[in-house]
């Protein structure tokens, strides 16, 4: 019977140090899933706060757009205005000077790539031109001027592609 008891003890003793082990190792492991979703939300949020606004900078783009093109449609005609009419094209200047300012200051980069090589992940190609003067795949004009927000782009630059023309490329045409 002594023995009979020791063995029963013993086996109650092993499976209570089993659960405790069990219970141990699903304690480390909850431990470890909630580290690990800070650590993924702490990310998370820094993305957020970093990039949360890019749709925002996309609509503001469009007027920096708008009012860089008004003010280069009549700022070769600006000796020729009255002086009501200069007024304000130095008012929209500013305004477009402070917008882009703006930009710059928030870690919005301008990219204008031209005579640059194209990279599709920064441009758009609108268009592909002969050239003999650029090699294939030199941006030869910016359509519309990309954004870069830190690493991200924004916007990319819509752009025109040379393609090199030669004399066996004019021959086959």
């Amino acid at each position: 019977k002594d023995l009979l008891a020791d063995i029963e003890t013993e086996d109650k003793a092993t499976t209570e140090t089993d659960q405790t082990n069990d219970l141990k190792e699903q304690l480390l492991r909850s431990l470890a899933e909630n580290e690990n979703l800070r650590k993924r939300t702490t990310k998370d949020i820094e993305q957020i706060k970093k990039f949360g606004h890019i749709s925002l900078i996309r609509d503001f783009l469009n007027v920096v757009d708008n009012l860089d093109r008004a003010v280069k449609s009549i700022a070769q005609e600006k000796e020729t205005l009255d002086t009501n009419a200069k007024n304000l094209l130095d008012g929209v200047e500013i305004v477009l000077k402070e917008m882009n300012t703006l930009l710059n200051k928030n870690q919005i980069k301008r990219i204008e790539p031209l005579n640059e090589k194209f990279d599709y992940n920064y441009h758009q190609a609108m268009f592909e031109a002969p050239s003999k003067e650029h090699d294939d795949g030199i941006i030869i004009e910016v359509v519309q001027p990309g954004y870069v927000l830190h690493d991200r782009l924004v916007r990319p630059a819509m752009v025109g592609v040379s393609k090199r023309q030669n004399e066996e490329n004019k021959q086959k045409e």
